[in-house]
Order: structure tokens, then sequence, then C-alpha cells
């Protein structure tokens, strides 16, 4: 076992190594009341093998080879002189596949556990939890259509709505909010990872338009046709321009919020964006 336990701990990962030692428990376990091996074995070939059950099988299964018997142990060698493994075990392998297994039942009763927890104050609700009932369905819902592998973009949108609503999460302060800086991070990934689809368009544009450069269509087109309407949804809220009545308002403020899109996305299309960049390099 010296050289087993040599190879196993030069060669194989710290979990591989804890499976090894676990699944040689085991089996050490299972035979320490058995008779220790002997020092010589007499090999010869079992002749009669047809009448065996073994012989039986591989003619069913189609594997031609000779059977060698071994003090009463049967070994199957193919033509080739290959020798049947089917029966071995990865151990390693078999202590991943319990141990994932045992996780997965950890969660399945953890799960159990909650809604139970769940139905037990459904039994009963008070008042305060009678109001949260609405959301809850939602969440429900939600959960639902996901293990199910049919939740939708839509439905998933209006479950988050709904939590954020719940609560005023950022009563205390915007400076500090756990809640905003995630998913300011998030969003920010989002567009991060759309600048080259970005890139690509705005090039396209600038091909089409490469003769009147200077004659531009209007910011408010320019912002609709070349950046993701997310990231104009999310700076017209910003600047208090969701509201009907702020409509004039928000015409005059386009050329503002092309130039952060410009800036934000690293593509410039308008004189003012480079011009802007220019001077700021330069200093």
């Amino acid at each position: 076992f010296k050289d087993f336990f040599r190879v196993a701990f030069e060669m194989f990962s710290k979990q591989d190594q804890l499976a090894v030692l676990e699944n040689f428990q085991e089996v050490w376990k299972s035979q320490i009341n058995e008779s220790p091996l002997k020092m010589t074995y007499s090999l010869s070939v079992q002749l009669d093998c047809l009448l065996s059950a073994d012989v039986s099988d591989e003619s069913k299964s189609g594997m031609p080879g000779h059977h060698y018997q071994a003090d009463g142990d049967m070994v199957h060698v193919r033509d080739g002189g290959t020798v049947d493994t089917s029966a071995d075990h990865d151990y390693c392998s078999s202590s991943r596949h319990g141990l994932q297994t045992e996780q997965s039942q950890m969660i399945v009763d953890a799960l159990t556990e909650k809604l139970h927890s769940l139905e037990d104050q459904l039994s009963s609700p008070s008042e305060s939890c009678a109001e949260r009932l609405e959301t809850v369905l939602l969440l429900l819902t939600a959960v639902d259509q996901y293990m199910k592998g049919h939740l939708k973009e839509e439905d998933a949108t209006e479950t988050v709505l709904a939590l954020l609503k719940a609560e005023d999460w950022v009563k205390d302060s915007v400076y500090s909010s756990y809640l905003l800086t995630c998913v300011g991070r998030w969003l920010g990934q989002q567009f991060h990872a759309a600048n080259s689809s970005i890139s690509q368009r705005v090039e396209g544009f600038k091909v089409q338009h490469i003769e009147r450069i200077s004659d531009l269509p209007p910011a408010e087109e320019l912002t609709a046709e070349l950046f993701p309407e997310a990231m104009q949804t999310l700076l017209l809220h910003w600047m208090g321009f969701c509201e009907e009545a702020t409509l004039e308002k928000r015409h005059s403020e386009y050329p503002i919020l092309l130039l952060i899109l410009e800036f934000a996305n690293h593509n410039l299309i308008t004189g003012v964006a480079h011009v802007l960049y220019s001077s700021l390099i330069c200093k």
C-alpha cells in the first residue's frame, strides 16, 4: 500500500486524496475479518467455462475471450490479452458523486424546512404578514417557474421590482446603500459587456454618414439609434426627465445625454465630443 498512497498523495488533488482515504477505510472495514492473502496463487485455464453462468452472459453480450481461475475466483480476459475491468470501481468518482448527492439532499432538507415554516405562518397569518402575501405569492410563482425552467424575463423583472418596492431600502443614506451599490455594479457590468456591439453599430453609422459628418441627425435620434434603451432610461430618470411634464425640457437636454453616452461607451460621434475629449487629454 505504500506505493499506492505515495501516488495518491503526490499526484491527486486534496479532494481526491480524501476520497481515497474514505473509500479505503470502507473497504478495510468490510474486509477486516477476512483471512489474509496467500503468498502465492496458482492460475489455470478453466476449460469447462462454457458451463458457467459467466460464459453464458458473455455469449449474450458478444464479448469473446477466455476465463481463468485463481483459486476459485474467475477472471475474464478478452481476446488480445486485455483484462475486463468492467467490474472495477472508480472510488474517487463514486465518492465525489456521493458527496454531491449528500449536498443536494441537505439543500432539499433546508428547502423543505423553509416551506413547512411558511406553511405554518400562512395557517394563521398576522396583520403584517397579510400585507406581504401578494409579494410572497409573486415570489413563489417565480420560484415554481424557475424550478420548471420556464421563468421568463418579464416575470423575473416583475418579481425583482416587487422586492425592490417591498421596503424603503435607501431610507438611511444613498451614500451607504448596499442595494444601490450592488445594482449599480451589476448594471455597469452589463453595459460594459455590451461595449463591443455598441462600437460596431457606431462604426457602421460613421461609415454611412462619412460624407456629412458635420450635418448629423438631432441628438435624440442619434441616441435612440446608437445606444441601448436601458442606458437612455437610466440617464433620463437620473436627470429627472422621466415625467411627461418635463418632455419639452427633455428634448433640450438630449445633447448632454448623448455626450454622456459617448464618453461612457468610449465611442465619440459628435464634433462636440471630439473637441471636449481633445481638450481634456491636452490638460
